[in-house]
């Protein structure tokens, strides 16, 4: 997993069930991202499942012009629907099948596009519900939204609270000890830095001398220190911190005041900020998140609960019929998408004692 920067502490939670009623979307221009405080209330935000392929495209018609800059913040989401697949349906678990309804984990850190609220600061919204509403049309379900704290869902998994988790989670092979995974997207990480910045960070050497922000404990500052330990063997001049940071907003804060000269974090959060500041933000490279191997952002269910190949065959139908990469491109994301949805892939290796 590559955390969002700002995690959320919400051991309560919020439920959010998606049914199948219609619903009117109103797209709002965003102009600024707020940082959004998570609450425990519940709301309800319903959608119609389509009955043929044709149907399955949603948003496809209010999709924006350029990526992050329109979308939808109403808590009544019209979002991007597929449409029922027999071969998905036909390798349900029993435990799946006997069921209406789907419950799945998610994380409302308050960064866009991945997860976040909407405008009634209550429902969860974003990238990650939508694909829960793609697995659970694909295998002929209901939906039903459970926001955890990250340091929440392993136990809420484990435990059968909750069916899958769909919270920009990194295969790994240690989770794949206790866990099950669909892959749907590529784990890509992100620089980002002020617009007026001459910075172009292709390769290690770039960042060295510099002064980088970072989210402690994650992936991403693993690599840059690692980075900075290469560089400074070849003779380089070390990172001037690296600074660390919990919140976005302190970010890019810091990001516009010259404290730091780049962050780097989980792509899809830098891109859509930079999407819709661009005036202020610009994403000036990327790097897979798995360096020096490659990662995949997959669905987790249940180690051995039997659920995992009918994700990544719901998963498929999706990317198949198009509805996938619509929600990819909804959220300004297109460019890690995957070709084929994969069950366990390989993950990255365990950390050396």
């Amino acid at each position: 997993m590559t955390p969002n920067p700002n995690p959320v502490q919400n051991p309560k939670g919020t439920t959010v069930t998606v049914s199948r009623r219609a619903v009117r979307t109103r797209l709002l221009a965003l102009t600024a991202v707020p940082l959004l405080a998570l609450t425990t209330a519940c709301a309800a935000a319903s959608t119609e499942r389509p009955e043929a392929a044709d149907g399955a495209a949603g948003l496809a018609e209010n999709a924006p012009e350029s990526a992050g800059l329109q979308v939808s913040t109403s808590p009544d989401q019209d979002r991007v629907r597929t449409t029922e697949s027999a071969e998905a349906v036909a390798l349900l678990p029993d435990e799946w099948a006997d069921k209406d309804e789907i419950t799945v984990a998610v994380s409302a850190s308050g960064s866009p596009p991945l997860v976040f609220l909407a405008d009634d600061d209550k429902t969860p919204i974003g990238h990650e519900t939508d694909i829960a509403q793609l697995v659970a049309d694909a295998l002929g379900k209901d939906v039903r939204l459970e926001v955890k704290a990250w340091a929440d869902w392993p136990l809420a998994l484990q435990s059968g609270d909750v069916d899958a988790v769909i919270s920009n989670i990194t295969v790994t092979e240690e989770r794949k000890e206790t866990i099950d995974f669909s892959s749907y997207r590529v784990d890509e990480l992100g620089w980002l830095t002020a617009a007026g910045s001459d910075l172009t960070i292709d390769d290690r050497e770039d960042i060295a001398g510099r002064t980088v922000g970072v989210g402690s404990g994650t992936n991403q500052e693993k690599i840059l220190l690692e980075w900075d330990r290469l560089n400074q063997e070849d003779g380089l001049a070390p990172i001037e911190g690296p600074e660390y940071y919990e919140s976005l907003s302190d970010v890019l804060l810091a990001l516009q005041s010259g404290r730091v000269e780049a962050y780097v974090g989980p792509n899809a959060v830098l891109a859509y900020q930079a999407a819709v500041s661009p005036d202020d933000f610009k994403v000036v490279g990327t790097l897979n998140g798995g360096w020096p191997d490659t990662a995949q952002i997959a669905v987790a269910t249940k180690k051995g609960a039997g659920a995992a190949e009918a994700v990544t065959a719901a998963l498929n139908h999706a990317i198949e019929d198009g509805s996938y990469h619509q929600v990819l491109e909804r959220w300004g994301l297109g460019t890690e998408a995957v070709d084929r949805a994969e069950t366990n892939p390989p993950g990255l290796p365990k950390t050396e004692e």
